[in-house]
């Protein structure tokens, strides 16, 4: 079809057709899908090619995203934070100009997430701006990989751009790409990816140049305009259709690179009418070490959860932030000043920021009538990061960042199972590389990638099974692995309403195992694992592999929903078939006996009895009642309004946990549990506490809370 004549073009002050409106809308959103292929097509790292750790939007002239892909969640604001810093500097953008940038104390997430942001004009008239960000396996610093875990400073952790223009009106400013990339241990990777930012941005120029020659500039622009405040006004709808009130939850993350210490990420999170206020004010102060995150990050957490969990059928761009206040003082982990080490900030305190806030939002949603199926438990709750780097086969530097931990389990839904190795609620669309390509750009050698039995969180519905992996070299002398992550002694994929959490990261290393590839493989095949194994901890940080040493790590599971001895027998002999649980979980933690395969009804309710008696401390005097009267607050408590015009907490079997406020855990039978049993290992600062229904001893609750303290009253709802 042929490009109508300038004249042609439809008058700004005309109103906006509504069937316009839906075509451009879907162009605009195309044009992003358009970003993420040229992106893919022109880059070398598996982390983009294949993998998805990058993000592609198109913004408004003040930074606002109005499109975004389906990549990582967390980077939709960064780029808009580079653009705003461009605006306040008064730089004066011009056609053909791009912009560069990775300061996280500017906008960026830390500093291996490498942005880069280029104007769109009409004329002389700025429209819009196209933005692209990817994780850059190394921008320099103390460690290969740019994840320095004795960082003290920021400026240990590599090269810091604010915002640079790397394009001028169009020719390539060859000195400044040359400083970026003469900082980075990789700079062919690192220089080849800039130049797929560069023809990503090229691409949004040139589609944004189609549609303003078609419907004008001002058309286009409004567009963009109506799908923020289209998703503002669906936004605000949906949160006045939750309950009021305030729910309080907390995360942990351990060992902050120097010491084990233990840090919290606290959330106050108030939700009044069509507004939600997130207070992050009760978090721990920053760390010494690199596990903080800039307010960049902290609003990247929020989004990273917000998004995907709140934003369920409607288009996602800035609309969904604008009724969401986040409030936190400086100086937290989430907060942290300047010059504070922040380079593992993505993996460590973003990653807890979006745990809360999913956590949070999934109990607002429960308890909502209207929403209540959609509610999950808390998905892969850290990501257990793996960097190789050296010198291969070839004489070559090479590096590889794995994204294979992006492989954990997914949360338990309402009405059905996680997902395993389903990934982070932040990662939309998850994708890791195939293991031969893995090994064709690196001299690693996979034993195995496959699910890891009895890791997903127990509960009526399961969460997901995490993945795990084992791995050595192959064809070289030796490499350098950097290996670190939280979540080996916190167990963030937690289970909402009875469930239990996933099983903790796991990360051993067996130094000098076998002698040859053939030996190791025939090992394993033959389920021979090696004596030597040394269990890492949370934060090994750097260390030297050779060939026949071996590393495995296995990922945190799906939080699980609902009490495990309520699950269908038949779903639980499903996964034991699956070889996803073994037999003696399903017997332990479900109450399930199978004999050959099959469930044993009578051994299995005898077994589930025992379990509830052992609960309580003597035999249940009721059952739990699915129908029970009263607003549900998850599937085992109601909120009942009395005939005084009170409200009371009961659960499902009719006990009355609370009266007048529905903070109902002192009501509850509440007793210390040893998780041992769920493949789950705690810092020596937490504890777990499990609460039941006085009456049928109904799992109702299992709280991860700090050795001395109470677990949090989660939720306050407002009568």
């Amino acid at each position: 079809m042929s490009t109508p004549p300038v004249n042609d073009r439809p008058p700004a002050t005309a109103a906006l057709d509504p069937i316009q409106y839906e075509i451009i809308r879907n162009r605009l959103l195309a044009v992003t899908e358009e970003m993420r292929i040229a992106l893919q097509s022109v880059s070398g790292s598996p982390t983009v090619t294949e993998a998805s750790d990058f993000f592609t939007g198109l913004y408004l002239p003040d930074g606002e995203f109005a499109t975004m892909g389906f990549q990582v969640a967390h980077e939709a604001p960064p780029v808009g934070a580079l653009i705003r810093h461009i605006n306040a500097n008064r730089r004066e953008p011009r056609p053909g100009d791009m912009y560069i940038g990775n300061d996280p104390y500017v906008g960026a997430l830390h500093q291996n997430d490498v942005q880069m942001t280029g104007p769109i004009f009409d004329g002389d008239r700025l429209v819009a701006w196209a933005g692209v960000m990817a994780h850059e396996t190394d921008v320099g610093g103390m460690n290969f990989a740019s994840w320095c875990p004795t960082a003290t400073e920021v400026y240990q952790e590599g090269l810091r751009i604010p915002a640079v223009k790397l394009i001028d009106q169009g020719e390539l400013r060859d000195d400044v790409l040359e400083m970026i990339v003469s900082a980075s241990r990789l700079p062919a990777a690192l220089g080849l990816d800039i130049r797929a930012f560069i023809a990503t941005v090229n691409v949004a120029t040139e589609r944004l140049h189609s549609l303003f020659a078609r419907y004008g500039s001002d058309v286009v622009a409004e567009v963009m305009r109506r799908m923020i405040t289209t998703t503002e006004r669906r936004t605000r709808a949906r949160l006045a259709a939750l309950p009021d009130g305030q729910v309080h939850v907390r995360d942990f993350l351990e060992h902050d690179g120097h010491a084990n210490r233990l840090y919290a990420v606290d959330l106050v999170a108030t939700k009044s009418g069509d507004r939600l206020t997130l207070d992050f004010g009760g978090s721990s102060p920053q760390a010494p070490g690199f596990i903080n995150a800039t307010r960049a990050g902290l609003r990247g957490g929020v989004t990273g959860a917000l998004i995907p969990t709140l934003g369920f059928q409607l288009a996602w761009n800035e609309g969904l932030l604008r009724p969401v206040d986040i409030v936190a003082p400086d100086g937290l982990v989430c907060t942290a000043r300047h010059p504070a080490p922040v380079g593992s900030a993505t993996v460590e305190t973003i990653w807890t920021v979006t745990n809360v806030v999913q956590r949070a939002l999934n109990l607002l949603l429960a308890c909502s009538p209207k929403h209540a199926a959609r509610g999950q438990a808390v998905s892969s709750g850290t990501m257990a990061t793996f960097n190789l780097g050296g010198i291969n086969q070839f004489g070559e530097r090479f590096g590889l960042h794995s994204l294979d931990p992006l492989a954990g389990g997914s949360g338990a839904f309402t009405s059905h199972d996680g997902i395993d190795a389903g990934g982070p609620v932040a990662v939309p669309v998850p994708a890791i590389a195939d293991v031969e390509s893995n090994e064709q750009v690196s001299p690693l050698l996979y034993l195995y990638r496959r699910l890891r039995p009895d890791t997903a969180g127990a509960g009526t519905r399961r969460g997901g099974h995490s993945g795990e992996m084992g791995l050595t070299l192959r064809g070289v002398t030796g490499a350098n692995a950097l290996v670190m992550t939280h979540g080996a002694e916190v167990p963030n994929s937690v289970g909402l309403f009875g469930g239990w959490p996933g099983a903790t990261v796991r990360q051993r290393f067996a130094p000098g195992a076998a002698g040859s590839e053939e030996d190791l493989l025939r090992e394993y095949l033959a389920g021979t694992e090696p004596s030597s194994w040394r269990e890492l901890g949370p934060k090994p940080g750097e260390f030297a592999m050779r060939p026949g040493d071996l590393f495995a790590v296995s990922w945190q599971g799906g939080g699980g929903w609902g009490d495990p001895l309520s699950r269908a027998p038949e779903d639980v002999a499903v996964d034991v078939r699956r070889g996803v649980v073994s037999a003696a979980y399903a017997e332990e933690v479900y109450g399930v006996v199978l004999v050959e395969g099959a469930v044993d009804e009578e051994r299995s309710h005898a077994r589930r009895l025992a379990v509830r008696t052992e609960r309580l401390g003597a035999p249940p005097v009721a059952e739990p009642d699915a129908g029970a009267p009263g607003q549900s607050l998850g599937p085992a408590l109601r909120l009942v309004r009395t005939d005084d015009g009170d409200i009371e907490v009961r659960t499902t079997a009719g006990a009355v946990l609370s009266r007048g406020s529905t903070r109902w855990r002192s009501g509850a039978v509440s007793r210390r549990v040893d998780p041992a049993g769920h493949h789950i290992r705690l810092h020596d600062e937490l504890a777990m506490t499990a609460h039941y229904c006085p009456l049928s001893g109904e799992l109702l609750s299992v709280d991860v809370h700090r050795r001395g303290e109470e677990p949090l009253e989660e939720l306050l709802l407002h009568s």
